[in-house]
């Protein structure tokens, strides 16, 4: 069955969400004051991801809502109890930090106008739909897509097969005629082949060691790929 759409994550694939989240978070904490625990502000800036990705795996596993995860990690961060209206609101202080450094990595809109007549275009990701469609909005690729399908709304995550069938449903489509394009080998790639789909991993870092993936190191390397509708069967052919 030909691939007819292609599926996509957002953050570090189309989204250069670490690097807005560190610029953001450097702008921040030169407002905020530097906090103690940090011998430097390259190891709180380290430490914050850290958390940050510690608390996203919490809430893809059902164990936080998304607000709750986000001041949890300003909680963890500070090393010290806030109330919720607190840490809102130093989130919200490092938000408008963040957001003004949104930016798309540099081979997505080549890549989206190259195929943007041979398939269909769709969002599949681990957030929330107020967030997602906002941020599509303001880096200026929502039209691209027909439909932005986030684990907040649907009430399940990637990498669980639930997630992927439901934009899958979005697009009308069998799941063996989607692609999905992420960052993240397991949650990504690999979920979306359990699911049926043809998982595509953007490994921008050329990190490797996962042969049995279709891997690609950048975004103009995806039209050739799907050129190819093999269901990716030699992926070590592609980087």
């Amino acid at each position: 069955m030909a691939i007819r759409a292609v599926l996509w994550d957002i953050d570090d694939t189309i989204f250069d969400y670490s690097g807005a989240d560190r610029t953001g978070m450097r702008a921040h904490l030169e407002g905020e004051g530097f906090p103690g625990g940090y011998a430097t502000l390259e190891r709180a800036l380290d430490a914050w991801k850290a958390i940050t990705d510690a608390q996203w795996a919490r809430f893809a596993a059902g164990e936080t809502d998304f607000q709750g995860q986000r001041r949890e990690r300003v909680r963890e961060f500070l090393g010290r109890w806030m109330s919720d209206a607190e840490a809102d609101a130093w989130f919200g202080r490092h938000a408008a930090h963040y957001e003004a450094a949104w930016a798309l990595f540099p081979d997505v809109l080549p890549v989206l106008d190259r195929l943007a007549g041979s398939f269909r275009h769709a969002v599949l990701s681990n957030s929330s739909i107020h967030n997602q469609d906002r941020k599509l909005r303001a880096l200026g690729v929502r039209d691209r897509f027909e439909a932005v399908v986030c684990a907040v709304e649907i009430g399940v995550s990637k990498p669980d097969a639930a997630a992927f069938h439901a934009a899958c449903e979005a697009l009308a489509l069998d799941p063996r005629e989607v692609a999905y394009v992420g960052n993240e080998p397991d949650i990504d790639a690999a979920g979306a082949v359990a699911a049926g789909l043809s998982g595509i991993w953007l490994d921008r870092d050329g990190l490797g060691g996962r042969p049995e993936l279709a891997r690609i190191t950048g975004l103009d390397e995806l039209p050739g790929l799907l050129a190819g509708d093999t269901r990716f069967g030699a992926p070590d052919t592609f980087g």
